[in-house]
């Protein structure tokens, strides 16, 4: 409860603290002479109210702000296109990996001894010759070659 009551203290001091001022200034002369300025004129003195200027608004404010949000969004677009390519490069690696692991265990699977099948049209098993076999191994070496798979 104090943090709470603390917290909405300091944010009313805050947005206080941070309102445009905007407080009368005086212009008055003094017994010496002097001319004086101040936010309250002494009593029997004839003062004379002075708006203070205002600073000039900036023209190109609005064309600034739309040139700078134009360049944070070509940022983050292109920010989000290379991550979407680093995202599909790694795609295409992992299926690269998997492909060449897929590869190997082919390999491996025909130089093994025992009967290799695979299934014809009809669903019938086939039984694997030699010659389909090397002929097998054969374009799998090919195809790790071309995909330039790492040993």
């Amino acid at each position: 409860m104090k943090r709470r009551l603390s917290l909405a203290i300091a944010l009313c001091a805050v947005s206080l603290a941070a309102a445009p001022v905007s407080a009368a200034l005086y212009k008055w002369t003094d017994e010496n002479g002097r001319t004086v300025y101040g936010d309250t004129p002494p009593a029997g003195v004839k003062a004379e109210k002075v708006n203070a200027p205002t600073a000039p608004a900036n023209p190109d404010a609005v064309r600034d702000m739309a040139a700078t949000d134009a360049q944070i969004k070509a940022r983050q677009r292109a920010r989000a296109e290379e991550d979407a390519k680093a995202a599909k490069a790694q795609a295409d690696a992992k299926a690269k990996l998997e492909r060449c692991a897929a590869l190997r265990g082919n390999i491996q699977t025909m130089r093994s001894t025992a009967q290799v099948y695979k299934y014809n049209e009809k669903g019938e098993k086939v039984y694997l010759e030699s010659a389909d076999r090397e002929r097998s191994i054969a374009d799998s070496e090919n195809q790790l070659r071309t995909l330039n798979c790492p040993a």
